[in-house]
């Protein structure tokens, strides 16, 4: 059963939920890539889907969990906000990652993070209005895998975004 993984973190991102979930959005999408279980993560959002449960087709939708872990090593693909926690733990994981940035929040390092782990050839990454477009058209055997055990890089990289 091929699984995709959407997470929000622990803040809100109604916009990426409400863009997955939207009659005739991404969800559908996935469904014509071949994905029949979809897990969603929604955070603290004002926006919760339904559980729908099919021969052909699950959605689960749950608001927190102790740790994703389990949900991430059992997606083929991770649909995830722009958190730098979120992205380390899925791109050590060695999942195929987009990244959905949330355009609407200020001094935007999510997008600098993103925009970076992208040229390094990481992840792929879109926005809310994008993201069916870009579900449609990237190529995911093209992404390197993250190099494992550098945590201090990656907070080094982390503090150069901050500006810190």
């Amino acid at each position: 059963m091929k699984t995709a993984f959407v997470t929000v973190g622990t803040t809100s991102f109604d916009e990426l939920v409400a863009a997955v979930t939207a009659p005739g959005g991404a969800l559908q999408v996935l469904q014509d890539l071949g994905y029949s279980r979809v897990v969603l993560q929604i955070g603290r959002g004002t926006v919760a889907p339904d559980l729908v449960s099919t021969p052909a087709f699950t959605q689960e939708v749950y608001r927190y969990k102790n740790s994703l872990v389990k949900d991430i090593q059992e997606a083929d693909l991770v649909i995830s906000h722009a958190g730098a926690g979120s992205c380390l733990e899925v791109l050590e994981a060695g999942k195929p990652l987009l990244v959905v940035v949330n355009d609407k929040l200020m001094n935007n390092h999510q997008l600098e993070l993103a925009r970076q782990l992208h040229r390094d050839g990481h992840l792929f990454y879109c926005t809310c209005r994008t993201l069916i477009q870009t579900l449609q058209s990237v190529d995911w055997s093209t992404l390197k895998p993250f190099p494992p055990g550098q945590p201090e890089k990656f907070a080094a990289f982390l503090d150069k975004v901050a500006g810190i």
